[in-house]
């Protein structure tokens, strides 16, 4: 039985261009929105980094500042013997300049000040009392430390040669045109538009708890401090990347 031979040939169909067009423009749309995404998501990686590097010096900063207060003041005159030089104990925890016999009144010494402190405390390294003073210069926070010069010498020219940056980008005195757009994004941070001090001082007042030095009357001398608050304001590098808003820790 003859059977007629046939032959099949496959056939094959491609897209046409209109399909093309269409699948090339959804891979468009689905790769931009993919890559929006992580743009995005790269933007606010580096926006917390940054605001997590800035909280980071900040709370080292200030947790220094709290060690080297709470450390001040030791050892006491009383706790010397009597023969021992001035350089061997702290005459009291906060050290003044200018160096006037009876101390000078907060808000008129040139330290301690709003932006300026110097302390007096025990290092084990040299066994003797040394100065640590902390200053801001700009929007720099400064630290260093010298052992303490008898003498009737002044902490301030003893310590000027020896500060290094500590905290960087410290806003609390930065300038006016800086902190009204501070105050814009973060309402209230400097009331009125003043400075807001690192430093806070509380004295002794008789037959009262302590107070503000500045209202203390004649007890506003620098040897009558016994609290310090402290309040540091610090900027990110760089503003939000994806809100371009000022990022800041307090």
């Amino acid at each position: 039985m003859n059977r007629p031979l046939s032959s099949f040939h496959a056939r094959q169909a491609g897209f046409s261009v209109l399909e093309m067009l269409l699948s090339l423009s959804l891979f468009v749309i689905i790769s931009g929105a993919a890559l929006s995404l992580l743009n995005g998501a790269q933007k606010r990686f580096q926006t917390e980094g940054q605001l997590l590097s800035s909280f980071q010096e900040g709370r080292l900063a200030l947790d220094m500042i709290v060690h080297d207060v709470n450390d001040s003041g030791y050892p006491a005159a009383n706790q010397v013997p009597a023969a021992t030089l001035v350089t061997g104990y702290a005459v009291t925890p906060v050290a003044w300049s200018p160096p006037l016999p009876t101390a000078c009144a907060v808000g008129v010494c040139v330290s301690p000040g709003d932006f300026d402190l110097i302390l007096e405390e025990f290092n084990p390294t040299t066994n003797s009392v040394q100065w640590i003073r902390y200053q801001l210069v700009g929007t720099t926070l400064l630290r260093g430390t010298v052992d303490k010069v008898g003498g009737g010498a002044d902490p301030v020219a003893a310590t000027a040669g020896v500060m290094l940056p500590y905290a960087t980008n410290v806003m609390n005195n930065t300038l006016a045109t800086q902190k009204a757009q501070i105050n814009a994004a973060y309402p209230g941070t400097f009331p009125g538009g003043a400075a807001v001090p690192i430093f806070t001082y509380y004295c002794d007042i008789p037959n009262q708890t302590p107070g503000l030095c500045t209202g203390a009357g004649g007890s506003n001398l620098a040897k009558n401090i016994r609290e310090v608050e402290v309040t540091l304001i610090v900027l990110t590098q760089q503003p939000d990347m994806q809100t371009q808003k000022l990022r800041l820790v307090t």
